[in-house]
């Protein structure tokens, strides 16, 4: 990989399909000034120690769970809140895939089968209008260069 002059995210993509409602990709835009996105962290392997001191472990499947914050005027937020209410009227969850490249660090993550499982359906409401979160739940996120 080139060097990299910078960390900055100004310079990242982020494109959303939800199959069933919004079959064409769909850009993130209005991303939040100090939070664009976390990812918590993922224990994948439980470890136990017997009782003779001999440590065994095995690997589990995993959810990875990854927050996206939105300026409250993001043009974007209008895809969730769609994703949300037409999950409230059907009563059922829509599977979301995802492609997040990061150009400043040469590295592309693909997301896939997600469910929107957490959000802010208002934002906050202080001097200004406060950003958005919102949580997708996912089976897989593989990094690879890009």
């Amino acid at each position: 990989m080139a060097n990299r002059a910078t960390l900055t995210v100004a310079n990242s993509v982020i494109w959303m399909i939800v199959p069933d409602l919004f079959p064409a990709p769909q850009r993130l835009q209005g991303y939040a000034a100090d939070d664009v996105m976390s990812t918590e962290r993922v224990q994948s392997v439980e470890a136990v120690m017997g009782l003779d001191g001999l440590l065994s472990a095995g690997w589990m499947p995993t959810p990875k769970i990854q927050e996206f914050t939105l300026q409250a005027d993001s043009p974007s937020v209008i895809i969730f809140d769609e994703i949300q209410q037409s999950q409230e009227a059907i009563q059922d969850a829509y599977v979301i895939d995802m492609n997040i490249t990061l150009t400043s660090i040469g590295r592309n993550f693909v997301c896939t089968k997600g469910f929107l499982t957490d959000y802010s359906p208002v934002p906050d409401a202080r001097k200004i209008l406060q950003p958005r979160k919102f949580r997708i739940t996912w089976e897989s996120i593989i990094g690879a260069p890009i």
